[in-house]
């Protein structure tokens, strides 16, 4: 069997609930229930900075003493490298050299070290155009049951492709906690995260997860995802500024715990810590309602 012939699962609706109006997804099997472990999803624009957030996160975590996992959900599977200091292979590059049998893996196959023992794990996805993102994220948490790697975890994180909010890439949000936004203070970037919520809005109907605020990236000024925000119902749960040493840390294929010590990264260190701190005791969730596009066009701008 090779991956252009998968064997993806049959699509099944859930009439009496739908994960929003005329939906058609894929149910959760009970089976995959990550477990005990917080987990949190997170979102964003493409390009808007989530797997630097996310290992950043990660190694915040890890700082913290909890037992961490960073699963990426991107076919280009970067999410992990300033935390492994390379390109891992993918879940599904690893199941395609066993022609699928997931039996013959063992776990130092697709599971990886990273930095401050933060488990790392990218999960890929199918060629373009031909599946799903949802399979290959069941599959990835299939294999980590199966090894028994979810039992001695505390915090997951998943770190998902782009603004893609289909039914696949939406996936993670069945097993998520909170779902957490990337966003920089732009028209485009809220845009996506408008779409996100709506997203994070059809799945809480029927699963666990809940909005847990907005990460501002890359951004001096908040002003207009504050505006937005104050609109829909939703909070900051940290900001970031646009600041060199964060672009100079990808660069060094490094989190910014390991890069060379100033004023300005210990503020950016400090922040990832207290946000670490306050999802680990719960944090803020939100049921934020999306706005129509249109009111989005005519709420941002300068006056």
């Amino acid at each position: 069997m090779n991956i252009e012939t998968l064997p993806f699962p049959t699509v099944r609706r859930s009439v009496p609930r739908l994960d929003g109006d005329g939906s058609v997804q894929v149910q959760l099997d009970p089976n995959l229930k990550i477990g005990n472990a917080k987990v949190f999803a997170i979102y964003g624009k493409g390009g808007i900075g989530k797997s630097t957030t996310s290992s950043n996160l990660s190694a915040a975590f890890s700082k913290l003493g909890k037992r961490v996992l960073q699963i990426g959900c991107d076919p280009k599977h970067d999410s992990t490298f300033t935390l492994t200091k390379k390109m891992l292979p993918t879940v599904i590059d690893v199941l395609e050299t066993v022609d699928f049998h997931a039996e013959e893996l063992r776990v130092e196959d697709f599971v990886f070290p990273g930095y401050n023992g933060v488990m790392c794990v990218e999960a890929g996805g199918p060629p373009a155009g031909t599946g799903c993102g949802g399979y290959v994220v069941g599959q990835t948490v299939k294999l980590l049951k199966e090894h028994h790697l979810l039992e001695d975890t505390d915090v997951v994180i998943f770190d998902v492709l782009g603004d893609v909010v289909c039914g696949g890439f939406a996936a993670p949000l069945q097993h998520a906690d909170k779902a957490l936004i990337v966003t920089a203070n732009d028209f485009d970037s809220i845009f996506a995260m408008n779409r996100i919520v709506q997203a994070i809005g059809a799945k809480a109907k029927n699963y666990n997860v809940r909005l847990g605020g907005v990460i501002a990236n890359r951004s001096a000024a908040t002003d207009q995802i504050d505006k937005y925000n104050d609109k829909i119902g939703l909070k900051l749960a940290a900001h970031f500024p646009d600041l060199d040493v964060i672009r100079r840390s990808r660069l060094k294929k490094s989190t910014l715990f390991e890069m060379e010590h100033s004023p300005e990264l210990e503020a950016v260190q400090n922040e990832y810590m207290r946000l670490a701190a306050s999802l680990w005791l719960g944090g803020e969730s939100f049921s934020a309602v999306p706005m129509k596009d249109r009111d989005i066009f005519d709420l941002l701008g300068f006056d």
